[in-house]
């Protein structure tokens, strides 16, 4: 049975055709997972959610424990995730309401547990070592091969590419930052999405990442940034983000087609 894995907020579970099963809490060799795993089925997939800022929005993202989200994926058997996030727009392309399918990372976070492999000893049959992943592509090209098909057969438009600027928040950005970012070739700006990927690759997952803009990121225009329009626009694109994940889900075909699978083959010294 295929088994894919969704992060993001809890409004997802209400996808058409979706049956809920049960609720999983998991425990980690990294600690807790930020809520419980909603377990459920569409068609002949088994479907994981996640909310990574826990059911009553209460952790902030840097404060969220990644690591012990992507384990608890691999726990529950998952061979894909998709990421669902809110981002500001730095490219003008990226307006407000689009959904960008991203295909590109620039990491600008700091203090956050970045991987699995410290030199530590994550269990006693899994010895300490040290990985150095490939990480060219950071999303899954398979995935996103899937996403954007699953886009065209739901009628659904997509920013086909996009590269995500991951900064460390919980604050906003300055304007001088966003003018910076986007020399560097950032089109969107957000807080979760490192180290999710890089995560995900550690664990041999698939993973693609999804944002919806919630807005311009700071000094694009020139009133001031709110949380409120964050919701209101995640509010607004929620039942294209459904109906883009049922159209993924039901496409998906039962072999990955990728070699995330075997991330870490030749990485480990």
């Amino acid at each position: 049975m295929k088994k894919i894995g969704i992060i993001s907020g809890s409004g997802l579970y209400e996808i058409k055709g979706l049956t809920i099963k049960k609720r999983k809490k998991l425990s980690t060799p990294f600690g807790s997972p930020s809520d419980h795993y909603t377990i459920g089925y569409i068609e002949d997939a088994e479907v994981i959610f996640l909310p990574r800022h826990g059911s009553h929005h209460s952790i902030p993202p840097h404060m969220i424990n990644y690591r012990a989200n992507i384990w608890g994926f691999k726990k529950l058997g998952v061979e894909r995730i998709v990421s669902i996030s809110a981002v500001g727009g730095i490219n003008k392309s990226c307006k407000p309401g689009n959904i960008v399918l991203l295909d590109q990372i620039i990491d600008m976070t700091r203090n956050r547990k970045s991987t699995f492999y410290d030199g530590k000893s994550i269990s006693p049959q899994s010895p300490g070592s040290v990985v150095h992943i490939d990480f060219t592509e950071p999303y899954c090209p398979a995935l996103r091969r899937t996403i954007l098909k699953a886009g065209t057969k739901a009628g659904i438009t997509l920013n086909k590419t996009g590269t995500y600027m991951a900064v460390e928040g919980p604050r906003l950005e300055t304007a001088a930052e966003i003018r910076a970012f986007g020399k560097l070739g950032s089109d969107v700006v957000g807080m979760t999405g490192m180290p999710e990927a890089s995560l995900a690759r550690e664990a041999e997952i698939c993973f693609s990442g999804i944002s919806v803009v919630a807005n311009y990121a700071a000094g694009i225009n020139r009133h001031r940034l709110t949380t409120t329009e964050v919701i209101k626009e995640m509010r607004a694109a929620s039942e294209k983000i459904k109906k883009l994940l049922r159209q993924t889900i039901i496409i998906l075909p039962d072999r990955t087609g990728c070699s995330c699978a075997d991330a870490l083959k030749e990485a480990k010294i």
